[in-house]
């Protein structure tokens, strides 16, 4: 998705499915933590129902709507974890897991040269 968006814009309009099915309205605007940059829209799936987390990458904004490249029922048997709240690193995995998409690995640590050992004598 387009990341020179501001997120406040993304709330109130309406989400569709893969087929061009109406999703709902977009309620909440959820930002990574690292980056700022938007990553997941919680939509309001109807009027009576309960949010749904869609990923913003790879949905896309369009003419005026949000696109999301799966079907509603996927969309719509997405975990709940309420909105309002922050998602955890384990919730957004099982997003992610949920919609089938791939998560990097977190970066490896450095490989840290922290000198002799203690208690060997240095070699000359």
């Amino acid at each position: 998705m387009q990341t020179d968006i501001d997120p406040r814009h993304l709330i109130g309009r309406k989400a569709f499915d893969r087929n061009g099915t109406r999703i709902g309205t977009i309620d909440e605007v959820y930002l990574d933590d690292a980056t700022g940059v938007p990553e997941w829209a919680a939509i309001r799936t109807g009027l009576f129902s309960r949010d749904a987390f869609v990923p913003l990458e790879p949905s896309e904004l369009i003419d005026g709507a949000l696109h999301v490249p799966f079907e509603r029922a996927l969309i719509r048997d997405a975990p709940d974890f309420g909105v309002g709240r922050h998602l955890s690193p384990e919730q957004e995995l099982q997003l992610y897991h949920h919609y089938g998409l791939d998560v990097a690995a977190p970066p490896a640590l450095p490989d840290r040269d922290f000198g002799r050992l203690a208690g060997k004598d240095k070699q000359v």
